[in-house]
């Protein structure tokens, strides 16, 4: 089965405009010096790329499960290294939800952050150039360098712009997912001593031996697990959460963890389809520990942004469920999933980030009876809660019955302990609802949410409840990439 790149027909190079747009912007930044400036500046650049990934988005065709807006230029042609960008309906998505969240995020920052502004807006605009670049890339040094060049960014948002053990957090997420690259390096350059080339494009849908797919499956694995993260390798990621400012939360849960599932879908099941059948029991069991696990540590916290943070260990346990139950369902619940998690989970903690402005704590029972006093505030927050343990109605509630059906299907305990999950996570954010909004009377004086802060949430609100009523258009723009993907693995699964 051969995998093709339709090139980019469009006047100009859409993709890479997307891609480094934002860079530009950051490097104008470092020129300014007035931070009013600066933060225009920014959201003005960010919002300009967002408008090009609409772009991009209306001269998409899910028509077909080919690479589409394809730009190919030679870079290093001693040793097949290509410049090579392309989108599919796999990514289309992803890259809409990058560009969306970058103006919302430089929005949420605009009086939170009061020193070093200009060297906080130009780690956003990093991050977006690396996120982006992730996402549409179809030649492996040029992944690998987009993969590593979000590490710096993001350390640096933790590490200068953090909480009180922000040199703790911000050197256990660097230690622990540049870790996670070596290993993803390795698989990489067995693919080229394999292939002779590092083009994605020429590695997947290719016959490989079973045993070099075991040993790159499970290189794979430990980068894209411990990116996802996945349980037992999750425990960099509360402590990354809890101290990182929160655009850098909004960051980590909104596109960074989907940085693992998505390199499980596109390189583990396209590359090593033989090894990701065979250890597709082990992926499944892990995945509902950490749907179980993640719920009931949730119970335990009384900190909002760790009880927010470890929620993510249970929401990606859905994904990574959908992925490996190698069913159309479960992929499209797992993509939706992807997506869903993004917006609801980088709204909670905006909200948090709005109270924590206001009270300076993140503690529950701080920032406790919030109803009569923040009306607006609780509205909004209570919105995204219900979201977050999937009532129906919302987004997260398709996502996770397509994961549950495409579980069903095939693993009917793993689909049991996932609903137990389910469970539990209505059970945690009922709790933390019921105690922000009348958990004790306040008669203290606090300002309610403004209307810039308003402002940046509602498309999020729109979001949830577009896909929690309309999820056909999102699942139509992704069905060809992801049958074509299944048709394939199912040519090795029994």
């Amino acid at each position: 089965m051969q995998q093709y790149l339709i090139m980019n027909m469009l006047d100009f190079p859409v993709l890479s405009t997307t891609i480094f747009l934002p860079l530009v912007g950051g490097i104008l930044i470092l020129l300014l010096k007035n931070d009013s400036i600066i933060r225009i500046t920014a959201f003005i650049t960010t919002l300009i790329t967002f408008f090009i990934s609409l772009v991009a988005y209306g001269n998409f065709n899910p028509g077909t499960h080919h690479f589409q807006l394809g730009e190919h230029l030679p870079w290093i042609p001693a040793y097949e290294i290509n410049y090579t960008l392309g989108v599919d309906g796999i990514t289309i998505f992803l890259i809409l939800l990058t560009t969306v969240l970058s103006p919302i995020c430089v929005l949420s920052s605009w009086e939170a952050i009061k020193e070093r502004v200009k060297e906080f807006m130009f780690c956003i605009l990093l991050m977006e150039t690396a996120m982006i670049g992730v996402f549409c890339s179809l030649d492996f040094i040029l992944f690998y360098l987009f993969w590593e060049a979000m590490l710096i960014p993001m350390y640096l948002l933790i590490a200068i712009w953090g909480g009180p053990r922000k040199d703790y957090a911000s050197i256990k997420f660097f230690i622990y997912t540049l870790f996670g690259s070596v290993f993803l390096l390795v698989a990489i350059i067995a693919i080229y001593l394999t292939n002779g080339t590092f083009s994605i494009l020429a590695a997947m849908y290719r016959s490989y031996p079973f045993s070099f797919q075991m040993w790159v499956f499970l290189a794979f694995a430990i980068a894209f697990a411990i990116k996802v993260p996945m349980f037992p390798f999750h425990t960099w990621l509360p402590a990354a959460h809890t101290e990182a400012p929160t655009v850098g939360s909004v960051f980590l849960a909104s596109v960074l963890l989907k940085m693992g599932t998505y390199g499980f879908i596109r390189f583990c099941l396209s590359i090593t389809p033989s090894a990701s059948v065979y250890f597709a029991p082990l992926m499944i069991t892990l995945s509902v520990i950490g749907i179980v696990y993640g719920g009931f540590v949730c119970l335990a916290q009384t900190d909002m942004k760790k009880l927010i943070a470890y929620s993510s260990v249970a929401h990606m346990g859905f994904v990574t469920l959908g992925i490996f139950s190698f069913t159309l369902f479960g992929f499209e619940g797992a993509m939706l999933q992807m997506l869903n998690h993004g917006v609801t989970t980088g709204a909670l903690f905006l909200c948090v980030g709005i109270i924590y402005e206001r009270t300076h704590s993140r503690e529950i029972y701080d920032n406790a009876g919030l109803g009569k006093i923040m009306p607006i505030y609780v509205g909004f927050f209570g919105f995204f809660s219900i979201s977050a343990f999937a009532f129906p109605g919302t987004n997260n509630f398709v996502g996770e019955i397509y994961v549950l059906i495409g579980t069903f299907i095939k693993h009917k305990t793993a689909g049991f302990f996932a609903v137990a999950g389910a469970v539990i996570a209505a059970a945690y954010m009922l709790r933390l609802l019921k105690q922000i909004v009348w958990g004790r009377e306040d008669r203290r004086v606090i300002k309610d949410m403004t209307p810039r802060e308003v402002i940046y949430l509602i498309p999020l609100v729109l979001f949830v409840l577009w896909v929690g009523f309309f999820p056909k258009p999102f699942v139509t723009v992704m069905e060809k990439s992801l049958s074509h993907l299944l048709t394939y693995v199912r040519t090795y699964y029994n």
